[in-house]
């Protein structure tokens, strides 16, 4: 881990060029990071309870998901560049609180207008976790970098993970309407710590830039066509992500189905086996640090494909479907923790903004995944659910192989 500040001190120490995180803080960014995206995704199991409360028709239902990914891109796009432009601390915690006003709105709406006006809405406030992840990168030194970044993507993946199971059981005990006001709750107590423990002003990141927020986003197109490395990273992680949503869309309808009947609490406690692939963000984040991105990529790429081998074969087997969703889960967080240290690297001016253009577009990949996996489900069932979430993974690992051919850096 990266070195501890004595108890009492401040969660900052060392010199101007690199203040040290304490373990505390980290821990603290990590659970913020899960809570936030947590947001994104609690009413995906959900929908069939909102919409007749709500007043939405069963074939327009799903926009309560689809207008929260939708939002989130926007917010990616729209919002995350303005951390290398604005103070950090602020602009996290009054996204935050932005994101408190909208859960509340979604808990007590009685119409369906202002439910998705909300989920709207937090879909583009919740990316305040992708402005905390860069923030925490700037702040661990070099050499512990791609560490501290992997145990705060962790809480992350965590938070994706661990979202539709514990909303289904807290919906199943209260009510949908808790969910989303127990989660305001939680925002406001994230808003409150990171504001007392955030550093206000960041060493060799002052806010400001001298630029505009006009010329900041349109440095975005600019930023992904002269950069190699974040276009490489940027298109590993789409192909991964695209798989990682295929399966976990499609595996549900198949646990509810023949062999298996499971019930929505018993897909729930499935879909926490996932969770596990969350250990190796931290162990991504050392062999980065050791130099190792370029061999670990392979390794990320070539487990994912495999991981829809074992899925194929487990389509009559519990046991094998759970390990074949936490080899991609493992595989998928490692290319994640690779590629942003790969790419919180090339400087500290940029970072906000390459981490909207990474994020955003493999979001893209998620969204075209999970379009992907209803249509084949329905279509022809698991095994062509299996050869296209093969398929994901054996492009990245295409194109990974073109490294080879002269210097590309990984």
């Amino acid at each position: 881990m990266p070195p501890t500040v004595p108890p009492g001190a401040s969660p900052f120490a060392g010199d101007a060029t690199h203040p040290v995180l304490s373990r505390t803080l980290i821990l603290l960014m990590a659970l913020a990071c899960g809570a936030v995206v947590a947001n994104i995704y609690y009413a995906q199991p959900l929908v069939g309870l909102i919409g007749p409360a709500v007043g939405l028709s069963p074939e327009t239902a799903s926009l309560v998901v689809t207008l929260t990914q939708i939002g989130y891109g926007a917010g990616l796009i729209l919002l995350v560049p303005l951390g290398d432009l604005l103070e950090n601390r602020r602009l996290v915690v009054v996204t935050l609180g932005s994101t408190v006003a909208a859960l509340l709105v979604a808990a007590v709406a009685p119409t369906a207008s202002l439910f998705l006006a909300a989920a709207f809405l937090i879909g583009v406030t919740s990316v305040a976790v992708q402005m905390l992840v860069p923030l925490a990168a700037h702040m661990a030194p070099e050499a512990s970098r791609g560490q501290v970044v992997g145990t705060v993507m962790s809480g992350l993946l965590l938070g994706i993970l661990l979202a539709r199971p514990v909303s289904s059981l807290i919906a199943d005990s209260l009510g949908w309407r808790a969910v989303f006001g127990l989660s305001a709750v939680v925002m406001v107590g994230f808003a409150v710590l990171l504001w007392r423990v955030l550093p206000q002003r960041l060493p060799q990141r002052p806010p400001g830039g001298g630029s505009g927020y006009g010329a900041l986003l349109g440095s975005l197109g600019r930023l992904l066509v002269r950069t190699p490395v974040l276009q490489r990273r940027t298109a590993y992680q789409t192909m991964m992500f695209a798989a990682f949503s295929l399966y976990w869309t499609a595996v549900p309808l198949l646990l509810a189905g023949t062999p298996f009947h499971l019930t929505q609490r018993g897909i729930a406690l499935f879909a926490l086996s996932g969770a596990a692939g969350a250990l190796v963000a931290p162990i991504a984040g050392r062999i980065a640090d050791s130099g190792w991105t370029r061999p670990a990529t392979g390794f990320a790429l070539a487990m994912a494909a495999l991981s829809f081998f074992v899925a194929r074969a487990g389509e009559g087997s519990i046991a094998l479907l759970v390990l074949a969703g936490l080899l991609l889960d493992m595989g998928v967080q490692m290319n994640m923790v690779l590629g942003q240290r790969a790419i919180y690297s090339l400087g500290a001016e940029t970072r906000s903004r390459m981490n909207a253009i990474y994020m955003a577009i493999f979001f893209l990949g998620g969204a075209a995944g999970s379009a992907l996996a209803g249509y084949a489900f329905a279509v022809g069932g698991w095994e062509p659910v299996t050869w296209i979430g093969f398929a994901f993974p054996a492009l990245g690992l295409l194109f990974y192989l073109t490294e080879f051919r002269g210097r590309h850096p990984a």
